[in-house]
């Protein structure tokens, strides 16, 4: 889509987000009516035909809101059932989640081995058995359906699609600091889990493994790249306003360095954030170019909104550290944003094998 459409759909977004006061949740129908939950879900399936490139644009507008919602674990249900087989059954549940009917969980990691699928099936005899675990998956409490991610006993990745009440099955809440998330431990201990509920990919099963983990890392920076956004326009707002010595603190030349400094942050930030939802929205899976523009993306922005949000908070004065300035919403998604789908760290590195 042209970039005239992104800039309408962002007016949008910010001006019905704009009305979640940060922290809270936003209205799940709202979103649906929005018609933002089925974005990437096919036209034929009752979705918008969109890219990942439009979705990329929500999830920035999400983050500069703070808004607590489903949307993150939205994104990554509607990417991986796009890359299945098509089937009635996945179809149904692609329709659901475009609809906003239901709320469907993508666990793809255990938190610890990015790489390595945190599930896998046995076949003793008849039905498949379920074994594993996968921790901080997003909207895994309250989900509907589970997608998870496992290799089948010929060490092929295969997606098990399974209720969260499915006898073997177990789903515990993980608090963390960051009110505004909703992260879920799923264990299966033995779980049977009958034939037509494990599907299979549509194309090269490992290169779709890599874009849905590609996907979840961009869809985390684009959230981390909306918090710092924030941070900076807030912050240049309140050092206009506030007086110290009988002038506004932003005449103060640390203040004005410590702003361009943000400023030089997101707007780098921007940049990778932008060529990686690009090229996510155009390649086939298997695209190294993509991986690589995730992985600058995801190292580069959510360690800049940490540094935005913990510079916002000194900038704001004794403001800054009081819960009702609201600052400590955007620090604490920013910190939790740095750790899903891959720290910096393990990001850099990946990027650092290239020359090896």
């Amino acid at each position: 889509m042209s970039g005239e459409i992104h800039d309408e759909l962002r007016a949008v977004a910010r001006d019905l987000l704009g009305k979640v006061p940060p922290g809270s949740e936003a209205d799940r129908r709202r979103l649906a009516g929005a018609g933002w939950l089925g974005l990437e879900v096919p036209g034929a399936l009752d979705g918008q035909d969109a890219t990942f490139a439009e979705t990329a644009v929500v999830l920035t507008e999400l983050g500069r809101a703070a808004a607590s919602s489903p949307y993150l674990g939205t994104t990554l249900a509607a990417g991986t059932l796009n890359l299945l087989e098509p089937g009635p059954g996945r179809d149904g549940l692609l329709r659901d989640v475009a609809s906003g009917r239901a709320v469907a969980a993508v666990a793809l990691a255990d938190g610890e081995d990015e790489d390595t699928p945190p599930f896998r099936l046995e076949r003793p005899a008849g039905a498949f058995l379920l074994h594993g675990r996968a921790a901080f998956v997003p909207d895994a409490p309250g989900a509907a359906r589970l997608l998870l991610l496992a290799l089948d006993p010929d060490g092929t990745p295969v997606i098990a699609d399974v209720t969260p009440d499915a006898p073997g099955l177990g789903v515990t809440a993980q608090p963390v600091l960051d009110v505004t998330r909703s992260l879920g431990l799923v264990t299966a201990d033995g779980a049977e889990i009958p034939e037509a509920a494990v599907r299979r990919f549509g194309g090269d099963a490992r290169a779709c493994v890599r874009r849905l983990l590609d996907r979840g890392a961009v869809a985390v920076a684009c959230d981390s790249l909306g918090l710092a956004e924030a941070m900076l326009d807030a912050t240049v707002a309140y050092a206009g306003v506030r007086e110290q010595f009988g002038r506004p603190i932003g005449s103060f030349q640390a203040v004005k360095h410590a702003c361009a400094d943000m400023l030089v942050q997101v707007s780098v930030a921007r940049e990778l954030v932008a060529a990686a939802a690009a090229r996510l929205a155009g390649d086939a899976p298997g695209d190294a170019g993509a991986s690589v523009a995730a992985s600058m993306a995801k190292s580069y922005a959510c360690a800049a909104a940490v540094n935005v949000a913990g510079k916002a908070m000194q900038l704001h004065g004794g403001m800054g550290y009081t819960w009702e300035g609201g600052i400590h919403v955007y620090l604490k998604r920013a910190a939790l944003n740095r750790s899903l789908f891959g720290s910096p760290g393990a990001h850099r590195e990946r990027l650092a094998l290239r020359y090896r």
